[in-house]
């Protein structure tokens, strides 16, 4: 595996520069570990499949999962050293978590550290269950499993949104002026043309318009059909065993 990464990360570095404005003027350390429970100590969570150290330039890899389907070496390398590029060009302090994990998702392909995000339908659930958190509770990440996987999908898809609705480019306009030094509000009023609230606002509307009841049930389909197969069962179950016992009673009382 080790030469394998070492085949493809050139291939993988060009294409990640297409994606951002900058070169990858840095060589990143990548550790390959094929020990689970080491991976386990130092990523001290079993959700995630890789881990970036930007002030390091290090990248960590879970071999033992890293070709578990729909994940490769290719996409989660990728997506790893996107980490070290925004790092390496903007300061930590003005780039927050949904800036950093979004953008990182979005110029993989949509790949995520996190396994448990894929198929998930965590954010189509926030969306229903209004409790969808809001950007400056995505500035810096929660630690319970389930919520970091609501977090990881509301970033990657707040940096598709922004994609979809003002262009690719304004996300590397945005990025260009977090390097310069401007702040994310004054980087999204000047590439957006609005304030972060405003773009809060209608990234909260495109959501309520896009997920309903519909759509999360339609997304749930299957475990709806099937837990309602099995109360029918159960309640079938039931009434036959009433019946069978008014039966034993009809017998017993015929007897007498």
């Amino acid at each position: 595996m080790a030469e394998e990464v070492a085949k493809v990360y050139p291939a993988i570095r060009e294409e990640l520069e297409k994606s951002l404005p900058w070169e990858t003027d840095f060589y990143p350390r990548i550790v390959l570990v094929k020990d689970r429970q080491v991976f386990l100590r130092a990523a001290g969570s079993k959700i995630f499949l890789a881990y970036a150290v930007p002030r390091r330039y290090l990248i960590v890899i879970d071999t033992s999962r890293v070709y578990a389907k729909p994940f490769t070496l290719e996409t989660t390398l990728k997506h790893e050293l996107c980490h070290l590029l925004l790092h390496h060009h903007i300061a930590d302090s003005r780039l927050p978590r949904w800036l950093d994990e979004g953008v990182c998702q979005w110029a993989s392909g949509g790949i995520s550290e996190l396994m448990a995000t894929h198929g998930s339908n965590a954010l189509t659930k926030a969306v229903v269950d209004k409790t969808v958190m809001r950007m400056r509770d995505l500035e810096t990440f929660p630690r319970d499993e389930e919520s970091i996987v609501l977090a990881y999908e509301e970033s990657k898809n707040l940096i598709e949104y922004i994609a979809g609705e003002y262009g690719q480019q304004s996300i590397v306009r945005m990025l260009n002026y977090l390097r310069e030094g401007y702040t994310v509000d004054d980087s999204v009023q000047k590439s957006l043309s609005i304030t972060l609230a405003e773009l809060e606002r209608t990234w909260h509307g495109y959501l309520k318009g896009k997920y309903s009841w519909f759509s999360y049930l339609s997304n749930n389909l299957y475990p709806i059909l099937f837990l309602a197969g099995a109360l029918l069962t159960i309640l079938g179950f039931i009434r036959f065993l009433k019946k069978k016992r008014e039966y034993v009673d009809e017998e017993e009382g015929d007897g007498l």
